[in-house]
Protein backbone atom coordinates (compact mmCIF):
# COMPACT_ATOMS: atom_id res chain seq x y z
CA UNK A 1 0.00 0.00 0.00
CA UNK A 2 1.83 3.40 -1.30
CA UNK A 3 2.76 5.68 1.57
CA UNK A 4 1.51 2.92 4.78
CA UNK A 5 4.67 1.18 6.41
CA UNK A 6 4.51 -1.31 9.91
CA UNK A 7 7.39 0.17 11.41
CA UNK A 8 7.21 -1.76 14.55
CA UNK A 9 5.87 -4.77 16.01
CA UNK A 10 5.06 -6.25 20.13
CA UNK A 11 3.73 -10.16 20.61
CA UNK A 12 2.66 -11.66 23.44
CA UNK A 13 5.41 -14.16 23.55
CA UNK A 14 8.45 -12.18 23.09
CA UNK A 15 10.27 -15.18 21.15
CA UNK A 16 7.81 -14.79 18.48
CA UNK A 17 8.23 -10.92 17.73
CA UNK A 18 12.06 -11.36 16.10
CA UNK A 19 10.20 -14.16 13.90
CA UNK A 20 7.27 -11.14 12.77
CA UNK A 21 10.09 -8.85 12.54
CA UNK A 22 11.89 -11.31 9.77
CA UNK A 23 8.93 -12.29 8.06
CA UNK A 24 7.04 -8.38 7.70
CA UNK A 25 10.56 -6.80 7.31
CA UNK A 26 9.36 -5.20 10.80
CA UNK A 27 12.46 -2.72 11.82
CA UNK A 28 11.47 -2.43 15.01
CA UNK A 29 11.13 -4.40 18.19
CA UNK A 30 8.88 -3.34 21.09
CA UNK A 31 9.75 -4.28 24.44
CA UNK A 32 5.90 -3.13 25.68
CA UNK A 33 3.43 -2.79 23.40
CA UNK A 34 2.74 1.23 24.90
CA UNK A 35 6.37 1.79 23.89
CA UNK A 36 5.35 2.28 20.43
CA UNK A 37 2.99 5.50 21.39
CA UNK A 38 4.88 8.40 19.83
CA UNK A 39 6.76 6.23 16.98
CA UNK A 40 3.67 5.88 15.20
CA UNK A 41 0.62 6.80 13.41
CA UNK A 42 -1.77 4.38 14.37
CA UNK A 43 -2.13 0.71 15.61
CA UNK A 44 -3.36 -2.76 15.16
CA UNK A 45 -4.52 -5.16 17.27
CA UNK A 46 -4.38 -8.60 15.45
CA UNK A 47 -5.97 -10.55 18.32
CA UNK A 48 -9.11 -12.29 17.91
CA UNK A 49 -10.22 -12.50 21.12
CA UNK A 50 -13.17 -10.22 22.24
CA UNK A 51 -12.86 -9.88 25.51
CA UNK A 52 -9.33 -9.04 25.29
CA UNK A 53 -9.61 -6.16 23.09
CA UNK A 54 -10.82 -3.04 25.83
CA UNK A 55 -7.62 -3.72 27.84
CA UNK A 56 -5.57 -4.37 24.62
CA UNK A 57 -6.83 -0.88 22.57
CA UNK A 58 -7.14 1.34 25.50
CA UNK A 59 -3.20 2.86 26.36
CA UNK A 60 -3.47 3.76 22.32
CA UNK A 61 -7.13 4.90 22.64
CA UNK A 62 -6.36 7.14 25.44
CA UNK A 63 -3.07 8.52 23.67
CA UNK A 64 -5.31 10.05 21.00
CA UNK A 65 -3.88 6.95 18.25
CA UNK A 66 -5.71 5.64 15.36
CA UNK A 67 -6.60 1.41 16.16
CA UNK A 68 -7.74 -0.95 13.82
CA UNK A 69 -8.92 -3.64 15.92
CA UNK A 70 -9.47 -7.46 14.33
CA UNK A 71 -12.60 -9.20 14.51
CA UNK A 72 -14.27 -9.54 16.76
CA UNK A 73 -14.46 -6.32 18.35
CA UNK A 74 -16.17 -7.34 21.45
CA UNK A 75 -17.70 -10.89 22.50
CA UNK A 76 -19.83 -9.24 25.66
CA UNK A 77 -21.93 -6.14 26.22
CA UNK A 78 -20.20 -4.68 28.81
CA UNK A 79 -17.26 -4.15 26.14
CA UNK A 80 -19.44 -3.34 23.87
CA UNK A 81 -20.66 -0.08 25.67
CA UNK A 82 -17.18 1.07 26.25
CA UNK A 83 -16.31 0.97 22.73
CA UNK A 84 -19.52 2.58 21.57
CA UNK A 85 -18.49 5.55 23.79
CA UNK A 86 -15.22 5.81 22.79
CA UNK A 87 -16.46 5.88 19.33
CA UNK A 88 -20.34 7.98 19.61
CA UNK A 89 -19.40 9.81 22.20
CA UNK A 90 -15.98 10.52 22.10
CA UNK A 91 -15.00 10.51 18.76
CA UNK A 92 -11.97 7.84 18.73
CA UNK A 93 -10.88 7.04 15.48
CA UNK A 94 -11.83 2.97 16.12
CA UNK A 95 -12.43 0.30 13.30
CA UNK A 96 -12.60 -2.91 13.21
CA UNK A 97 -14.67 -5.68 10.59
CA UNK A 98 -13.67 -9.35 9.21
CA UNK A 99 -11.54 -9.41 6.24
CA UNK A 100 -15.16 -12.01 4.83
CA UNK A 101 -16.16 -8.08 4.31
CA UNK A 102 -13.83 -7.98 1.66
CA UNK A 103 -14.16 -11.06 -0.11
CA UNK A 104 -14.65 -10.41 -3.98
CA UNK A 105 -16.04 -13.30 -5.03
CA UNK A 106 -19.36 -12.16 -3.31
CA UNK A 107 -18.99 -8.26 -4.29
CA UNK A 108 -21.56 -8.54 -7.30
CA UNK A 109 -24.09 -9.94 -4.78
CA UNK A 110 -23.42 -7.12 -2.91
CA UNK A 111 -24.04 -4.58 -5.47
CA UNK A 112 -27.20 -6.31 -6.55
CA UNK A 113 -29.69 -9.71 -5.76
CA UNK A 114 -32.09 -8.48 -8.33
CA UNK A 115 -31.59 -11.71 -10.47
CA UNK A 116 -32.06 -14.07 -7.52
CA UNK A 117 -35.51 -12.21 -7.18
CA UNK A 118 -36.71 -11.71 -3.25
CA UNK A 119 -34.85 -13.19 -0.89
CA UNK A 120 -35.79 -15.71 1.42
CA UNK A 121 -32.51 -17.77 3.16
CA UNK A 122 -28.95 -17.58 3.05
CA UNK A 123 -26.54 -20.16 4.43
CA UNK A 124 -23.02 -19.42 5.56
CA UNK A 125 -20.66 -22.27 7.10
CA UNK A 126 -17.30 -21.61 8.52
CA UNK A 127 -14.68 -23.48 11.14
CA UNK A 128 -13.45 -23.07 14.64
CA UNK A 129 -15.62 -21.52 17.37
CA UNK A 130 -19.15 -19.32 17.21
CA UNK A 131 -17.46 -16.43 19.52
CA UNK A 132 -14.04 -16.33 17.16
CA UNK A 133 -14.99 -17.44 13.89
CA UNK A 134 -18.74 -16.37 13.82
CA UNK A 135 -17.81 -12.69 12.59
CA UNK A 136 -16.74 -14.21 9.33
CA UNK A 137 -19.87 -16.02 8.38
CA UNK A 138 -22.13 -12.82 9.63
CA UNK A 139 -19.70 -10.22 7.79
CA UNK A 140 -20.08 -12.39 4.70
CA UNK A 141 -24.11 -11.91 4.80
CA UNK A 142 -24.41 -8.47 6.46
CA UNK A 143 -23.28 -5.96 3.44
CA UNK A 144 -25.87 -7.97 1.39
CA UNK A 145 -29.02 -8.07 3.71
CA UNK A 146 -27.63 -4.74 5.32
CA UNK A 147 -28.76 -3.47 8.65
CA UNK A 148 -32.32 -5.06 10.15
CA UNK A 149 -31.80 -8.35 11.75
CA UNK A 150 -33.95 -8.83 14.59
CA UNK A 151 -33.10 -12.20 16.22
CA UNK A 152 -30.59 -14.71 16.93
CA UNK A 153 -31.19 -18.23 18.08
CA UNK A 154 -28.95 -21.02 18.39
CA UNK A 155 -29.10 -24.69 18.78
CA UNK A 156 -26.33 -26.02 18.93
CA UNK A 157 -23.36 -26.66 21.23
CA UNK A 158 -19.39 -24.67 21.54
CA UNK A 159 -18.12 -26.88 19.30
CA UNK A 160 -21.06 -26.90 16.95
CA UNK A 161 -23.06 -24.08 16.65
CA UNK A 162 -26.39 -23.82 14.29
CA UNK A 163 -27.74 -19.92 14.39
CA UNK A 164 -31.03 -19.50 12.69
CA UNK A 165 -30.91 -15.54 12.27
CA UNK A 166 -34.27 -13.70 11.28
CA UNK A 167 -34.11 -9.98 9.33
CA UNK A 168 -36.80 -7.55 9.07
CA UNK A 169 -36.64 -8.03 4.87
CA UNK A 170 -38.25 -11.55 5.55
CA UNK A 171 -35.13 -13.85 4.97
CA UNK A 172 -33.94 -16.41 6.85
CA UNK A 173 -29.86 -16.82 7.48
CA UNK A 174 -28.53 -20.01 8.68
CA UNK A 175 -24.76 -19.90 10.04
CA UNK A 176 -23.04 -23.25 11.30
CA UNK A 177 -19.70 -22.53 12.45
CA UNK A 178 -18.19 -26.28 13.88
CA UNK A 179 -15.03 -26.46 15.51
CA UNK A 180 -13.28 -28.67 12.90
CA UNK A 181 -14.99 -28.09 9.39
CA UNK A 182 -12.34 -26.11 7.93
CA UNK A 183 -13.73 -27.87 4.86
CA UNK A 184 -16.34 -25.86 5.13
CA UNK A 185 -14.71 -22.00 5.55
CA UNK A 186 -16.39 -18.92 3.65
CA UNK A 187 -19.21 -21.12 1.92
CA UNK A 188 -22.56 -19.10 1.13
CA UNK A 189 -25.81 -19.68 -0.39
CA UNK A 190 -28.07 -17.10 -1.29
CA UNK A 191 -31.58 -18.36 -2.58
CA UNK A 192 -34.27 -15.85 -3.58
CA UNK A 193 -37.55 -16.32 -5.02
CA UNK A 194 -35.98 -16.34 -8.71
CA UNK A 195 -33.07 -18.21 -8.30
CA UNK A 196 -30.37 -19.37 -6.11
CA UNK A 197 -26.42 -19.22 -6.01
CA UNK A 198 -23.63 -20.79 -4.39
CA UNK A 199 -20.12 -18.79 -3.68
CA UNK A 200 -17.01 -19.58 -2.26
CA UNK A 201 -14.24 -17.04 -0.57
CA UNK A 202 -10.63 -18.06 -2.12
CA UNK A 203 -8.29 -14.87 -2.63
CA UNK A 204 -7.79 -14.20 1.14
CA UNK A 205 -4.78 -12.06 0.22
CA UNK A 206 -7.26 -9.78 -1.58
CA UNK A 207 -9.61 -9.92 1.40
CA UNK A 208 -6.87 -9.00 4.00
CA UNK A 209 -5.22 -6.61 1.42
CA UNK A 210 -8.67 -4.55 0.84
CA UNK A 211 -9.27 -4.56 4.53
CA UNK A 212 -6.07 -2.66 5.36
CA UNK A 213 -6.20 -0.28 2.23
CA UNK A 214 -9.75 0.66 3.52
CA UNK A 215 -8.17 1.33 7.06
CA UNK A 216 -5.00 3.66 5.61
CA UNK A 217 -8.22 5.49 3.28
CA UNK A 218 -9.72 5.99 6.61
CA UNK A 219 -6.59 7.49 8.23
CA UNK A 220 -5.90 9.87 5.47
CA UNK A 221 -9.20 10.85 4.57
CA UNK A 222 -11.09 10.98 8.27
CA UNK A 223 -14.20 9.08 6.60
CA UNK A 224 -15.74 5.87 7.86
CA UNK A 225 -15.83 3.29 4.92
CA UNK A 226 -18.62 1.97 7.06
CA UNK A 227 -20.56 3.11 10.09
CA UNK A 228 -19.90 2.50 13.59
CA UNK A 229 -23.70 1.11 13.95
CA UNK A 230 -22.64 -1.79 11.52
CA UNK A 231 -19.65 -2.99 13.54
CA UNK A 232 -22.53 -2.50 16.59
CA UNK A 233 -25.01 -4.42 15.13
CA UNK A 234 -22.54 -6.88 14.30
CA UNK A 235 -21.39 -7.24 17.58
CA UNK A 236 -24.93 -8.43 19.22
CA UNK A 237 -25.68 -10.79 16.52
CA UNK A 238 -22.37 -12.33 17.87
CA UNK A 239 -23.29 -11.32 21.89
CA UNK A 240 -27.04 -13.07 20.98
CA UNK A 241 -25.78 -16.01 19.80
CA UNK A 242 -24.01 -16.69 22.39
CA UNK A 243 -26.71 -15.79 24.39
CA UNK A 244 -28.81 -18.40 23.16
CA UNK A 245 -26.44 -21.00 23.77
CA UNK A 246 -26.33 -20.60 27.18
CA UNK A 247 -29.57 -20.10 27.55
CA UNK A 248 -30.78 -23.86 25.47
CA UNK A 249 -31.57 -22.10 22.31
CA UNK A 250 -33.86 -19.20 23.15
CA UNK A 251 -34.37 -17.02 20.68
CA UNK A 252 -32.52 -13.46 21.92
CA UNK A 253 -34.03 -10.48 20.29
CA UNK A 254 -31.16 -8.00 19.56
CA UNK A 255 -33.22 -5.24 21.34
CA UNK A 256 -32.35 -7.00 24.68
CA UNK A 257 -28.30 -6.74 23.90
CA UNK A 258 -27.65 -3.20 25.27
Amino acid sequence: IPGARVTHVWTDDPADAPKVAAAARIPNIAARAENVIGEVDAVIVATDKGHEHVDRCRPFVEAGLPVFVDKPLVDNEADLEQFRRWVIEEGRPIMSSSSMRYCKEYMPYRASTHELGELRHLCVTTAKTWERYGIHALSCIYPILGPGFLSARNTGTIGRNVVHLKHACGADVTVVATKDMYGGFGYLQICGTRNAVQLRSHDTYYAFRAQLVDFVRYLRTGVRPFPFSETEELMRLQIAGTLSREQDGREVLLTEIA
